[in-house]
């Protein structure tokens, strides 16, 4: 199974398999299992979903890192990927660790849903 590349592609691939809201529900569940407050509305739109994720990630590393790294390591974000990425602009790490963390959830959804 090829997963999506990019947001677009998975926001897409997540309504046509009708899983947009189980991609939120488990996004709260990891958020609030890492003691994370960030609680998405299931009508949360896929732009306010990307924004606000990218705003809590930039948080995170800015004033949190410890429950940063405590969030990569419930979600399971592969190690090998976070440090693949570029750390020399932090609005640019925070947007691609956004994109890992949703690529993650969407394969914990999409196995849960196949399985």
């Amino acid at each position: 199974m090829q997963f999506p590349a990019t947001f677009n592609d998975l926001i897409e691939e997540a309504n046509q398999l009708e899983l947009y809201k189980k991609l939120i529900f488990q996004l709260n569940k990891d958020f609030h299992l890492a003691n994370i407050d960030l609680d998405f509305h299931e009508d949360t739109l896929p732009s306010s979903l990307k924004l606000v994720l990218h705003e809590t990630v930039y948080k995170l590393i800015q004033e949190k890192f410890a429950e940063y790294l405590n969030l990569l390591y419930i979600i399971d974000v592969p190690e090998k990927q976070v440090k693949a990425l570029q750390g020399n602009d932090t609005i640019k790490l925070a947007e691609d660790v956004s994109l890992l963390i949703l690529k993650r959830e969407w394969q914990k959804v999409w196995y849960k849903n196949k399985f």
